[in-house]
């Protein structure tokens, strides 16, 4: 029989050629769903998404999906799916505390974030990495550097040698710069990691300056750091270390005029930014700690982390030569920072720095797509600096931050679209992580118990 006739009694029958196909095998399968498609921006409905072995295999539209072969159906009922998002500025405990360990997975996980770039690794976050990724504990996909290199740790040449030969030979993913270092000491770093090919990330010393940093072509310059100290005019002399925590002593006397040249060299050097901006706000901004530290999420951080928090905070907004005024045009002109290097071309990562100062794992993330919107970026570019934009940086395109065949199967379910409004990732009914899924059910029932303990 011809095919074109084939076709014709299938219609007639009404049936399509795929509902007489055998029904695919799968864990799960997303029926019903709305795909958000985060490289375009397009939402395509009614949609079925399956699910086997942690990877998503096929997506069809709803009405042509055979689910016989399906072990678990969620109901999507129109609802949002969308991938999950990357915590491009992580902390993990660097302690081998394996309840508090599991813990601050947990909270990533909880708020969709499927994978986290570690800043401050320790050797035993080479094992956690691949026991992540087995199964053996359950947490998003971890990239870790190694142990920090700075003006503490890296005294000569020599030991910067040394020091990136051995990151790289124990297999960390890159290495995470803090200030301190000497401009000696910072150009043997950058002369070993590229022999060697180790990429490097992080702060930018005071020494080096952020002109010399991005001609090193970090991988990623993270808090925006030393773009606010490279903006004051060089006819003003001032005592480079007098710049205060992260440049806010020199805000008014930088020359915004001068973010041009520093957004060209960003992009001529395939600079990343990762602004962690929300965590600026909330540190340096002059809102009372007694206040946020009764904020809903911080019932998940140990009481003397919270603690340790409030007087962090009372110490910089306490301070004698504190001014509210100056704090709220720090940040203000660090949304312009971040907005021009945005409209120039400059690449950005997601990224919020948790844990840290009233940032809760998982919970800050929103908080951080919340202030990317308010320094200029659509809903979908903030959203891309946590999908897609992670992938690229990591040269793992396809392999996660998208809901396609052949990925894994790490997915955020929503209530509303969160393309209308950036707020709109917080309406989660669930998160799978690597194919496993968790409802918002389950995920309350371990917050319950995190807050507990």
């Amino acid at each position: 029989m011809k095919k074109s006739s084939l076709l014709l009694i299938l219609l007639i029958v009404g049936l399509s050629p795929l509902s007489c196909q055998k029904a695919p095998e799968a864990d799960y399968a997303f029926d019903n769903v709305q795909v958000i498609d985060v490289k375009t921006g397009e939402i395509k409905p009614e949609q079925t998404v399956f699910v086997k072995d942690g990877k998503i295999t096929l997506i069809v539209p709803s009405k042509e999906a055979n689910l016989d072969g399906t072990m678990n159906t969620i109901i999507g009922n129109g609802r949002y799916l969308m991938p999950g998002l990357a915590e491009m500025h992580a902390h993990i405990p660097g302690n081998q505390n394996m309840k508090l360990l599991e813990e601050t997975l947990f909270l990533y996980l909880s708020n969709g974030v499927t994978t986290i770039r570690g800043m401050l690794g320790q050797p035993y976050h080479l094992e956690l990495k691949d026991k992540v990724l087995s199964g053996e504990i359950l947490g998003p996909r971890i990239y870790t550097s190694g142990p920090s290199l700075n003006g503490n740790s890296v005294t000569s040449t020599e030991q910067a040698d040394q020091m990136v030969r051995n990151q790289k030979a124990a297999g960390y993913d890159f290495m995470k710069l803090h200030p301190g270092l000497t401009m000696e000491n910072f150009n043997q770093i950058v002369q070993t990691a590229q022999e060697v090919g180790m990429p490097y990330a992080g702060h930018v010393s005071v020494d080096v300056g952020i002109r010399r940093a991005l001609e090193a072509e970090y991988a990623s310059i993270d808090h925006v750091d030393g773009y606010l100290e490279g903006i004051v005019p060089s006819t003003i002399r001032v005592n480079p270390n007098a710049n205060g925590f992260f440049g806010i002593n020199f805000t008014k006397i930088a020359d915004e005029a001068l973010i041009d040249e520093l957004v060209q060299m960003t992009v001529d050097h395939n600079v990343w930014i990762v602004p962690t901006q929300a965590m600026m706000e909330r540190w340096v901004g002059p809102e009372d700690p007694e206040i946020l530290a009764q904020e809903p999420e911080m019932k998940y951080m140990p009481p003397n982390t919270l603690n340790t928090w409030v007087r962090t905070k009372k110490q910089v907004i306490e301070a004698a030569n504190y001014d509210p005024d100056q704090a709220l045009k720090f940040n203000e002109l660090r949304r312009e920072i971040i907005k021009k290097l945005h409209d120039g071309g400059a690449r950005f990562l997601l990224g919020s720095d948790a844990p840290q100062v009233f940032n809760v794992p998982g919970f800050s993330i929103q908080r951080e797509l919340e202030a990317m919107t308010r320094s200029g970026f659509t809903p979908l570019e903030a959203i891309q600096a946590g999908t897609i934009n992670p992938a690229a940086f990591f040269g793992a395109e396809g392999e996660y931050g998208v809901i396609e065949p052949g990925a894994s199967a790490d997915l955020i379910m929503l209530q509303n679209n969160p393309l209308e409004d950036i707020n709109n990732t917080r309406s989660q009914l669930g998160v799978m992580v690597r194919g496993k899924w968790m409802t918002k059910a389950d995920i309350y029932k371990r917050l319950d118990e995190i807050a507990k303990d």
